[in-house]
């Protein structure tokens, strides 16, 4: 299993810094980002009472998440969260996805993937919850319902970060490691496929759904 663990890297130096990127990574989610311009472009061009295959799915997409948007935001809201929900989905499925191709690999695989977009909803949530509660009330949550639960209260809200980033990095990690395994032990035969299907479409479309709604849940606690 000569594989396992390798990562292809850039390295460069930067004002006395070492910095390491994985070009897998980068390249993966440069694919994943033009294929989704791709489909929108595809979907959005030729508008049609009868529509094509393109603009069957992205209206799918569309109708599916802005009532699960609306219903956990109000319409004003909606409207402005709503592409961001929606996007997060198609980039998240997309990502996890793209692994049953040969030679590609999921970019959610990674840990700096899927903390950053860990953390990217967590300054979206407070950054709307500052702007719907006001910094006095915002600030005064985090002190209920006893002043002293404060660091409680602020462990709480860093551990959904590292609940929902380290959630889909384990299961496509996980997942990607025991279909290495298991080609190993038995040759490449059926099983390793189906466990491709498995991991990567049924695994994958639950992941990147729960870490979606996840994110949608932790921006509507804090407008609320």
């Amino acid at each position: 299993m000569e594989g396992l663990g390798e990562v292809a890297t850039w390295e460069m130096d930067m004002a006395g810094w070492h910095l390491v990127f994985n070009a897998t990574t980068i390249m993966m989610t440069l694919v994943i980002v033009a294929l989704l311009l791709l489909f929108g472009w595809q979907a959005a061009r030729k508008r049609a009472p009868v529509p094509n295959l393109f603009q069957v799915v992205g209206e799918l997409f569309v109708v599916t998440f802005w009532g699960l948007t609306r219903d956990a935001l109000d319409e004003k809201l909606a409207k402005k969260y709503f592409p961001l929900i929606c996007s997060l989905f198609m980039f998240l499925v997309l990502s996890n996805w793209i692994g049953i191709i040969p030679w590609m690999e999921e970019p959610t695989k990674d840990l700096n993937t899927t903390l950053g977009l860990g953390i990217m909803g967590f300054f979206i949530a407070h950054f709307c919850g500052i702007q719907a509660k006001g910094l006095k009330a915002y600030v005064k949550q985090y002190f209920e319902p006893m002043f002293f639960m404060m660091p409680l209260n602020v462990i709480g809200e860093i551990a959904k970060v590292v609940s929902i980033s380290f959630r889909l990095y384990g299961n496509i990690m996980g997942g990607s490691i025991i279909i290495l395994v298991v080609t190993y032990l038995v040759y490449g035969l059926l099983l390793p496929p189906f466990l491709n299907a498995f991991f990567g479409l049924f695994v994958g479309t639950v992941q990147a759904f729960v870490f979606t709604m996840l994110t949608l849940v932790y921006i509507s606690v804090q407008v609320r």
